[in-house]
């Protein structure tokens, strides 16, 4: 089971977003998209940004995001 949860997760995206504006994550696939690719990443060599107790990469980068230390970038028109 994925802690936190996907609803946890994208409210924490979510959350630097003025009422009235679209969200920045509407799905969970924007979610695993978003942890997968930061995971590949740390896969390839860059450092992880949190002290995490597991050293799985997408336990990582899921943390990373939990913690506000990666952000989901909304698509522009």
């Amino acid at each position: 089971m994925l802690h936190p949860s996907y609803s946890d997760l994208m409210k924490v995206v979510n959350s630097e977003v003025e009422p009235g504006e679209a969200p920045v994550v509407n799905s969970r696939y924007s979610i695993v998209m978003a942890t997968s690719k930061r995971a590949r990443q740390i896969i390839g060599g860059d450092e992880p940004l949190v002290n995490a107790k597991d050293s799985k990469p997408l336990s990582i980068a899921v943390e990373e995001l939990n913690q506000g230390k990666i952000k989901i970038l909304a698509d522009e028109d």
